[in-house]
């Protein structure tokens, strides 16, 4: 098991007002698994996946990633975590202006001091090729569309070869056309193994999942299988 929540709760304070975000939360991911976490503003599903993504903190419960409970990890063990387990794919792209597409796939190896510098700008540009971006390698963001930026984003969050990829509303920003061209990469991704988690508000997104979770008011609202699961390279519509 990949990731196991057992009874999670958070809660925001606010001098002696207390917010609950999450009631006791708790579901399973399986190596592999491909889920969309769905629900409204304010339901609980971004502060869910930034627990999960090691960017927040539970305020109750168990969280176990890859059979260790986290809540034992120390601050440098969780860095080494966001930095080499888990790829983030942010719905604002999150890439840096001033550096070419190539650069800005390579940022999260930085810190990591074992690598094969030859072999990981070689693996980057693979990927790029494999997103359909090996004509942008030398490009800068802004020189790219926002599905091409999206694609960036993807292969910046693959390139350390992680345990998990979390997408935070990944086609948010996107017209139809581009969201399918990237939801298409994303499910690619799942077809090879991937372990995907998905937050996003729009029901044609989520269905490209294999499961989809519903949060209402920081409960589980539902968790059921995509047994009719659209294909996005079937076309989007909205």
């Amino acid at each position: 098991m990949l990731i196991k929540i057992e009874n999670v709760t958070k809660d925001y304070h606010d001098n002696e007002l207390v917010t609950p975000a999450l009631r006791g939360v708790s579901f399973e991911v399986k190596q592999s698994e491909f889920v969309a976490i769905m629900g409204s503003s304010g339901s609980g599903k971004s502060t869910l996946m930034h627990i999960i993504g090691f960017l927040d903190q539970l305020t109750s419960g168990h969280y176990f990633f890859d059979g260790q409970d986290a809540s034992h990890f120390n601050d440098q063990k969780l860095a080494d975590i966001r930095n080499s387990k888990v790829g983030f794919i942010f719905q604002a792209y999150n890439l840096l202006p001033r550096i070419s597409v190539l650069d800005n796939v390579l940022l999260p190896t930085i810190y990591t001091s074992n690598l094969d510098k030859g072999k990981i700008e070689q693996r980057a540009k693979e990927l790029l090729d494999k997103v359909g971006l090996s004509h942008r390698v030398k490009h800068r963001p802004n020189q790219l569309s926002g599905g091409e930026q999206q694609r960036v984003a993807v292969v910046r969050a693959l390139i350390n070869q992680p345990r998990l990829i979390l997408a935070d509303e990944p086609t948010g920003n996107l017209d139809s056309k581009s969201g399918q061209e990237v939801m298409e990469v994303i499910q690619d991704l799942n077809e090879e193994g991937h372990t995907i988690l998905m937050v996003t508000h729009e029901k044609y997104v989520a269905e490209c999942a294999r499961r989809i979770i519903v949060l209402k008011d920081g409960r589980i609202l539902s968790d059921s299988q995509v047994f009719n699961r659209h294909i996005a390279k079937d076309g989007l519509e909205k």
